[in-house]
Order: C-alpha cells, then sequence, then structure tokens
C-alpha cells in the first residue's frame, strides 16, 4: 500500500497522538450518542487519518508501535484475571475447540479462494488469515459487559490463548511449506526442525514463566511496594507488562499479546494484582484506542466497490467460519445456548494476526497484494459489525456466570444469601475493608460481593459471607437480596461500574441506602443522579479532617 499523493508519512509522535487520539474521541463520542459501540467510531478515526483518505495522514510506523503498546497492556489485564488454574480448567473446550475452529475456517477459506481461481497456496493462508480472531475485540467485549471473570469470560480467553499458539505455529512453518505450496519440493528435516524447535521455544517460555516468572515477578513488586512510592509501583508494573511482552517475543519467538497475557496470569494470584490492575488501567484504554486507529489506518475503503464479491465472501468465513463454527463446536460440547451464541458471536471478528499471517504470506510470494486488501477489508468491516452480533447474541438469551468445565468452583446458579435487613459492601479492596471492619464492630450484618480470587479467599478465611461476581451484573445483586437490604456500600474505585451498580440497586430496592466513592465532583454528580444517597469524595473528607483538627487546635 501506499500514501496518498502529496501526502507525507513522517508525522511527528506528539501528532499522532494529539491528531489520532482526538479524533477517536470525537468519532467515538458519536458513535455512543448513535447508541454505537465507540470501537466504530475508533475505526473510522483510522481511516480518517489514513493514507487512503485526504487530509493528514499519521505516520503508519509509530501508530503500528503504539498499538502494541496498548495489546500488551490489554493483555496484561487480561491476565490479571486469570488464573493458571482457569486456564487448565477450560482446557477440554479451548484445545479441541480452537483447533477445530482454526480448520474449519481455513477449509471454508480455502474453498472460496478456489472458486475465485486461486491455487491452493494462496487459498491456504487466506483461510489461516481469516481463521484467526482478534484477541484486541473480544477482550474489550468482555470488559464492557464485565464478563472477564464468567464462565463465557473464561472459555473466550482459552480459546484465544490456544488460537495464540497455532498462529506461533503457522508463522514458523509457513516459511518452509511456502516452497511446496507453490510447487515446489519441501525438505521434511528443515520442517521438523521447525517444528520442533517452535515446540521447544514454547515450552521454554512456558516453563520459564512457571518456574521463573512466578517467583521474580511478584517479589518485584511485592518490594516495590513497600518502598511507599506508588510512582515506582506503576513503573515496575508497566516494566514487568512491556519486559516480559518484547522478551517473549525476542527470545521465545511468542507473540506480544501471549507473552504479556502470561505476565498478568502470573501475578494474578498475588494481593498486588488489584493494586497493578488500576495502575495499568488508564494506560491500558488509551493505547488499546490506538491499536483500533492502526487497523482504520491500513484499510482502502476503495475495496467495498472494486471487489464486492470477494470482499463478502471473505466476511462470510470470517462469520461462518469462526463464529458458527465456534457456535456448533461449543453446542457439540455440550454447552448451553447463551453461552455458544456469546462466544460465535464475541469470535466471529479477525485482527492483529491476521495482517501478520497476510504480510508474510505475501513475503513468501503466496498472496497477492490485493488478497491483503481483502483481509483488511473483512477485518475492519467485521470489527465494525461485531458488536451488532455480540448484542442479537445476548438478546437471545442471557449469559450463565459458569462453565461445565468448573461445576464445582462455579456453579450455574449462584447461592443467594439468607441474610435480609442487611448491608452489602461491593469490593473489598482498601476501602471496602475499613468498612467491612467497621460493620463488624458496629454488629451489622453484611454480606461482601466481590470478584477478585486472592481477596475472596482472604473473605472467606475471615468468617465473612461473600457473593463472588462483578455487582454490575443483575443476577449477583439478586444473589445478595439487594431487594431486602438496608444499607449499599459501593467501595469501588470505578465511577462507570460503579453508576450501573447504583442505577440498578435503585431500581431493584427504591428504600435502599447507598453509599458510595468518587474522586472528583463530577463523579460525585454523576452518581447521585443515577440514586446514590450519599457521596462520599476522599479528597474532600481529608480536607474536612484537617480542617477539623486545625480548630481543635485553634
Amino acid at each position: 500500500m501506499t500514501d496518498a499523493p502529496g501526502m507525507t508519512d513522517h508525522s511527528p509522535l506528539i501528532a499522532v497522538l494529539v491528531i489520532g487520539l482526538g479524533l477517536a474521541f470525537l468519532f467515538g463520542t458519536m458513535a455512543n450518542r448513535l447508541k454505537l459501540s465507540p470501537l466504530v467510531g475508533y475505526l473510522l478515526a483510522g481511516v480518517a487519518v489514513g493514507p487512503f483518505t485526504p487530509g493528514f495522514v499519521a505516520n503508519k510506523g509509530l501508530t503500528l508501535q503504539l498499538a502494541e503498546i496498548g495489546v500488551i497492556l490489554l493483555m496484561f489485564g487480561v491476565g490479571l484475571h486469570f488464573s493458571p488454574r482457569d486456564l487448565i480448567s477450560v482446557r477440554r473446550i479451548a484445545v479441541p475447540g480452537a483447533l477445530l475452529q482454526v480448520a474449519a475456517a481455513t477449509a471454508l477459506g480455502e474453498a472460496v479462494a478456489w472458486l475465485i481461481g486461486w491455487n491452493l497456496g494462496t487459498g491456504l493462508v487466506f483461510g489461516l488469515s481469516l481463521a484467526i480472531a482478534s484477541t484486541v475485540v473480544m477482550t474489550r467485549t468482555l470488559q464492557e459487559r464485565h464478563l472477564m471473570d464468567s464462565g463465557q469470560g473464561h472459555i473466550a480467553v482459552g480459546w484465544l490463548v490456544m488460537q495464540d499458539f497455532i498462529t506461533v505455529l503457522a508463522l514458523v512453518l509457513l516459511p518452509p511449506v511456502a516452497t511446496a505450496l507453490k510447487g515446489g519440493h519441501i525438505e521434511a528435516s528443515s520442517l521438523l526442525r521447525a517444528l520442533g524447535f517452535t515446540a521447544l521455544k514454547l515450552g521454554g517460555f512456558v516453563a520459564f514463566m512457571m518456574i521463573v516468572g512466578r517467583r521474580v515477578i511478584p517479589w518485584v513488586l511485592h518490594y516495590t511496594a513497600h518502598t511507599g512510592s506508588r510512582e515506582l509501583f506503576r513503573l515496575a508494573v508497566l516494566t514487568v507488562a512491556l519486559g516480559v511482552a518484547f522478551g517473549a517475543a525476542e527470545l521465545f519467538g511468542v507473540s506480544i499479546a501471549l507473552g504479556a497475557f502470561f505476565a498478568g496470569m502470573i501475578m494474578s494470584g498475588s494481593p498486588l494484582s488489584q493494586r497493578a490492575t488500576e495502575e495499568t488501567l488508564p494506560l491500558r484504554d488509551a493505547f488499546a484506542v490506538l491499536f483500533f486507529v492502526s487497523v482504520g489506518m491500513i484499510f482502502d475503503p476503495l475495496v467495498i466497490v472494486q471487489e464486492p464479491a470477494a470482499l463478502a465472501a471473505s466476511i462470510a468465513v470470517v462469520i461462518f467460519g469462526i463464529g458458527g463454527a465456534a457456535y456448533l463446536i461449543a453446542r457439540w460440547f455440550g454447552y448451553p445456548l447463551a453461552t455458544a451464541l456469546f462466544i460465535g458471536a464475541g469470535l466471529a471478528q479477525i485482527g492483529e494476526f491476521s495482517f501478520i499471517l497476510a504480510d508474510l504470506g505475501i513475503g513468501q510470494g503466496l498472496l497477492p497484494d490485493r488478497v491483503r486488501d481483502l483481509i483488511l477489508g473483512a477485518s475492519i468491516l467485521t470489527i465494525l459489525i461485531n458488536p451488532l452480533l455480540v448484542a442479537a447474541a445476548e438478546r437471545q438469551s442471557r449469559p450463565e456466570p459458569a462453565t461445565p468445565e468448573m461445576p464445582r468452583e462455579k456453579p450455574a446458579e449462584i447461592a443467594p444469601t439468607q441474610l435480609t435487613r442487611h448491608a452489602i459492601v461491593v469490593g473489598y479492596g482498601r476501602v471496602g475493608h475499613l468498612v467491612g471492619e467497621g460493620l463488624k464492630r458496629m454488629e451489622v450484618a453484611f454480606a461482601v460481593i466481590e470478584n477478585a480470587r486472592d481477596v475472596i479467599e482472604g473473605i472467606r478465611r475471615d468468617g465473612i459471607e461473600v457473593i463472588e461476581g462483578n455487582a454490575a451484573m443483575s443476577n449477583v445483586l439478586k444473589a445478595a437480596n439487594i431487594a431486602g437490604a438496608r444499607l449499599l456500600f459501593v467501595a469501588i474505585p470505578e465511577a462507570f461500574e460503579a453508576g450501573q451498580i447504583v442505577e440498578q440497586a435503585r431500581k431493584a430496592n427504591p428504600e435502599l441506602e447507598i453509599v458510595a466513592r468518587a474522586h472528583f465532583d463530577a463523579e460525585v454528580d454523576h452518581l447521585l443522579k443515577l440514586g446514590a444517597s450519599e457521596v462520599v469524595m476522599g479528597e474532600r473528607e481529608i480536607a474536612h479532617a484537617m480542617l477539623d483538627h486545625a480548630g481543635r487546635v485553634a
């Protein structure tokens, strides 16, 4: 692809950040106003600053590198919510499911290529490029719906991790088999050598992370936390996330996404995992937006009018080859309709790995440039329609909080509390723990809603009743008997999620006394409008306490 005539691709970094993020904010806000996913706006912002539209052209290389940081931080955050036990628990569906789904999508892509008139090699790379779902899109879908800790979330993440392994193998094996795919002779020894070397590197990386990383990473963060410097702790978290991802790619040949995921997963069992999540959240969201901007930049809108039939066929391969196959596989394995629909709809899109496979195919002489344009077109259009597919799947049935893989740990129905006229504490971090201690002294019966595994174990050891899950989900609030409670303390720091909890709680119990926390005046107003009885802003209370002390001294 080349830049538009008269346009320069050498804009400074500050221009990429200011204009890219600014347009993403503008288009994202417009999409939100139109009841569409903000991702649609981010993609259109990328098209606007890309080389195929008039006006400013962002530096594609810089944007892609910034987008990689977003992928690393996003997958690190996913890993923080995902323990090795969670990954093992879904192996029976994630491993065969991903293998079967990738095979089905690749075969369907090969069939489309045959109908168009392409050769076997072109069809194979084309089909494989359309068979790998975007990790970034799926994880954003899970986060937006607070499903990262649900049964669907565990299956989806396990499925994506398995796809990452498949992609690594494909990237290594494609060069040795490229000669055979073009009609030449393949050396079995070189193929076996490449396969063995890849398996050795993957095994070495996993072993290194489970043996060395499991000890070193928590130790580094615990040591930094005890320095008392928030700045150093934040820097340590970013260094671990970026460093492990970079090292995984450079030393072990593993994708940066997989490396970052393992770094977060190693940290998930640490008491500092929740704090690490909070520290990386702002940067993660900003750089993740740049990923979608970068996808929009490489899309040539003319492919829609130049190759409409081939593009439609490519989109059909993604939707039916990934989404449809994933749905059928999940049903075949005995999963409920809601889980199968959500997994199928969420996976029905392609992204970052498809671009990498397409570029390698072009480099090996297996794909012409116009085929890459079809893959890019299918990517951006499936990402655009994916929120609609997920919404349609959700309308068909409600998502379940459990999987058949974990019947004991995550039952299909959350056991409801027997408490009445009680208090509910949402989030048992530093603030929630202090609230709980105060309720104990006042001899007020209370239950806690929490979704961090390490925190939950500590709560249970203290003999406190805990509802495991995300309080923004109605079934979790129902299990805590929100209708029969008299007090609700929303102790989590995220104002938007707290607002959803407050709004649902107020509808379920108009007489409920709701106390929430905030950091800014705008958040106070937001929570009060949604139904909070009182909102406590930490900075304001500190100022009041300081003035009270000054008044007593004076």
